[in-house]
């Protein structure tokens, strides 16, 4: 892979190269994203005969995507796949070490960089379409993430209850899900949080709820694309490194925060009945008194 590529994945090329793509090129390039990366795992025999064009075909199609050939294709494709399962320790091979002279200010600038890809890997168009999906009261939402990032699922869940009905944040344990599962609607929303290292059984619950439900599925990871990503009909796909042993959540919670906010503002009015009758049950719990007494009352 050239330098130039290096941080960019096939599935981002091939997205950019739309335009430039013959009627054959695209049947391979819809082929491959509709299973990504698998399909571009078979043999390019394979590949030619599931989308009935010739192996010349997939050859230029895959030096317009940037890659040296069909088999640098597939060593890329590897890498992500390895890439997605890096674990910390991984990671603190390859970190670019902060100085700790001034470790605060060049992690704050390593984040602010993040930030700054986000901007640019998220369109306002297709935040709009997310905002719309959770902002629908006609819908109900079911969140859930892996074993860390559900934290973000479920900041974003208490908050949306004080905007919004309907929204259910999902057990971690599996055999609590067939009840959310069986509750679901077509109309629904599902949005699942899962970064590398993925957790195999969000995968398993987005086919699931795809083949038995038909909800609509929002996936929000990384760009090496959590397995749950197959099933997904919107993909939100996030920078993460930061050049350390530790991903950073950093451009998850901007995200949901923003979700917040919009959400919160598509009707206003709503919103504020809601907090008001929230607030009003929320005060006269037991106990809650003394919380507040004490300093320790809830931020939202």
């Amino acid at each position: 892979m050239s330098d130039g590529k290096s941080s960019t994945t096939v599935r981002t090329r091939i997205r950019e190269a739309a335009a430039q793509l013959t009627a054959s090129e695209r049947k391979i390039a819809n082929a491959i994203l509709a299973d990504y990366p698998f399909t571009g795992l078979e043999s390019i025999q394979e590949l030619a005969a599931k989308t009935g064009v010739s192996a010349p075909s997939v050859t230029r199609f895959v030096s317009k995507i940037g890659c040296g050939g069909f088999q640098d294709l597939q060593r890329q494709l590897i890498a992500e796949l390895r890439e997605g399962q890096r674990s910390p320790l991984d990671l603190k091979s390859s970190q670019k070490p902060v100085g700790h002279s001034e470790f605060l200010s060049e992690y704050v600038a390593r984040v602010s960089a993040v930030m700054q890809e986000m901007t640019a890997t998220v369109s306002q168009a297709q935040f709009d379409v997310l905002a719309n999906l959770l902002a629908d009261p006609s819908r109900n939402i079911f969140l859930l993430g892996g074993r860390v990032s559900d934290n973000v699922a479920a900041f974003l869940s208490i908050h949306l209850r004080q905007i919004r009905a309907g929204i259910y944040h999902m057990a971690d344990n599996p055999e609590f899900w067939p009840e959310h599962v069986l509750r679901m609607r077509r109309k629904d929303v599902v949005l699942l949080f899962d970064f590398r290292r993925y957790q195999l059984s969000l995968a398993r619950l987005a086919e699931t709820i795809s083949e038995k439900r038909g909800a609509t599925i929002v996936v929000v990871t990384d760009k090496w694309m959590s397995p749950a990503a197959r099933s997904a009909d919107h993909i939100v796909a996030l920078p993460i490194d930061a050049g350390t042993a530790w991903d950073t959540v950093a451009a998850p919670m901007a995200l949901v925060e923003a979700l917040i906010v919009r959400v919160s503002e598509a009707d206003w009015e709503a919103t504020q009945k809601r907090i008001n009758d929230w607030d009003g049950i929320r005060f006269e719990m037991p106990g809650h008194d003394q919380d507040r007494i004490n300093g320790d009352a809830d931020e939202t």
